[in-house]
C-alpha cells in the first residue's frame, strides 16, 4: 500500500481531481460521511486510482488536511504582506481581517475543528496535521506580538489565538452574526493594554 504523497508536490491530473473533490466533500459533508466510492465517482476516476495516489482513505484525509493547512497559512501570510507589511499592532490585527475574508468562502467553520470532531480520540494520522495548524496559528500570534514589541508577548499571543479561534466558532456554529467584528475589537483592546 502506498502512502500519501507530499502535499507540496504536483499530483497527476487524476490525483488533482481526486483531492479537489475530496476537499470539497470532506469540508461540506464531513470525513466519515464521505466514502471513497463517491469521491472516485465525482472525480471521474476509480477507487484503484484513489488508492494508487493516496494509499488509503486515511492517506487522502491527511493530504486534504495538509493541503488545507498550507492554503490557510499562505493565505494569512500573503494577506499580512499585502495589507500590513511592517511590524506593529496593525499587523497583529490584520490576522483577524484575513480570517474574516477566508470565512466568506468557508461558512462551515474551521475545517480542522470539524475534522477533530470526527477523528479526535482516535489514532488517526490526521490528528498531527490538526495540531500543527493550531500550533502554527498560536505561534504566529506570539511572533507578531513580539515583533510589535508588545508587553508579555507570549501571554498576549496565546490570548489573541484564543480570541481568533473563538471568533470562528461563535460566528459559524454559534450564529453570532458580528462575531468577527467583536473578536477584532476585543483583540484591539488586548493589544492596546499591552502597548
Amino acid at each position: 500500500m502506498r502512502t500519501a504523497p507530499d502535499p507540496t508536490t504536483q499530483l497527476t491530473p487524476a490525483g488533482e481531481r481526486i483531492i479537489a473533490v475530496a476537499s470539497d466533500l470532506f469540508y461540506a459533508r464531513g470525513i466519515r460521511a464521505v466514502g471513497v466510492d463517491l469521491i472516485a465517482d465525482e472525480a471521474g476516476t476509480t477507487k484503484k486510482t484513489l488508492y494508487d495516489r493516496f494509499g488509503s482513505k486515511d492517506g487522502l484525509v491527511v493530504f486534504y488536511l495538509e493541503r488545507r493547512y498550507l492554503r490557510w497559512r499562505d493565505f494569512v501570510l500573503d494577506h499580512l504582506d499585502r495589507v500590513a507589511p511592517t511590524s506593529g499592532p496593525d499587523r497583529v490585527l490584520a490576522v483577524f481581517d484575513a480570517l474574516e475574508e477566508w470565512m466568506r468562502d468557508n461558512d462551515r467553520g474551521c475545517g480542522f475543528v470539524n475534522a477533530f470532531a470526527e477523528i479526535g480520540g482516535t489514532d488517526h494520522p490526521g490528528l498531527g496535521v490538526i495540531r500543527k495548524e493550531k500550533n502554527w496559528g498560536r505561534d504566529l500570534m506570539v511572533r507578531l506580538a513580539h515583533e510589535a514589541d508588545l508587553h508579555d508577548a507570549d501571554t498576549l499571543g496565546r490570548r489573541l489565538s484564543l480570541v481568533h479561534e473563538g471568533a470562528i466558532i461563535s460566528s459559524t456554529a454559534g450564529g453570532f452574526a458580528d462575531g468577527m467584528a467583536v473578536a477584532k475589537n476585543l483583540a484591539a483592546d488586548l493589544i492596546r493594554a499591552a502597548a
